[in-house]
């Protein structure tokens, strides 16, 4: 099933993410995206804050139409257009119940795994893996499908990373390479027994110099290049039941161009 859910409310002012998701719909230019309605909850400078959460209202509504959406339909795989990263508590959740041992390749600069109390943020977009770990905000905890264990996530291009995030991450000893190294990745998630996968990309993974409209801009990404020999070989060796793309900002078909070939690899 092809989703397209330009939710913004999770990156707190969120400039830019909706309209970005639509120059990617566009691109795709395929009329089979089911659009998941956004909340009309003032958020944005006018949001409120509950739960340590910044536009929790908002959040929660959107959130729970798209997973009353899977529950209906019950696709077996899932492509998302994004949208902030604080979607993903949805369609991971749901497909980790389908696909018990999911693999979450996390495609990032950032490691998304606060819990509401220590970000200096209070964005939902920097909380989804504590969420999906069951260890965030309790009231968040209805919107899963399922909780997913620490040694399923596998993070691509992470490199800005807060203190409390980076004890989280040695705590549980959570794959989280300074460089990419396709065949360590490749080898990681065969010895874990892994067999389907999940592709998260937040193109703030990449290297601004190859593209930087995106919501954040952070220094020594991975290349473009680097990102489809990565997602080729993945595909190669696994079956991907669910992939998104997010927090483009773009609102240019030709500022869009570089990163297509990576929105081919994972949304047709």
């Amino acid at each position: 099933m092809k989703i397209y859910f330009p939710q913004w409310q999770g990156a707190g002012i969120g400039e830019g993410i909706e309209a970005g998701a639509k120059t990617v719909l566009d691109y795709l230019n395929n009329p089979t995206f089911t659009a998941i309605p956004l909340s009309t909850v003032p958020a944005g400078v006018n949001g409120v804050q509950k739960h340590q959460i910044n536009n929790y209202d908002a959040i929660t509504e959107q959130l729970t139409r798209f997973k009353k959406q899977l529950e209906i339909t019950q696709p077996k795989t899932l492509q998302t257009i994004g949208g902030d990263c604080g979607l993903e508590i949805v369609p991971v959740s749901y497909l980790n119940q389908k696909y018990p041992n999911l693999g979450v390749i996390w495609f990032d600069a950032h490691a998304d795994i606060n819990k509401p109390c220590d970000s200096a943020s209070c964005n939902f977009h920097g909380m989804p893996l504590r969420t999906l770990l069951g260890e965030g905000a309790p009231e968040m905890n209805s919107l899963l499908s399922s909780t997913i264990e620490q040694h399923q996530i596998h993070y691509v291009g992470l490199r800005d990373i807060d203190a409390t995030e980076k004890i989280r991450l040695d705590k549980g000893n959570i794959y989280h390479p300074k460089k990419l190294n396709i065949q360590e990745l490749l080898g990681t998630l065969s010895r874990k027994r892994i067999t389907h996968l999940y592709l998260h990309f937040d193109f703030d993974c990449l290297e601004p110099t190859d593209y930087d409209k995106t919501y954040y801009r952070v220094p020594d990404g991975v290349t473009i290049k680097e990102s489809v020999a990565c997602i080729e070989a993945l595909q190669a060796h696994f079956t991907i039941v669910g992939s998104s793309v997010l927090e483009s900002t773009t609102l240019s078909q030709d500022e869009l161009q570089p990163i297509t070939p990576i929105i081919d690899l994972l949304m047709k």
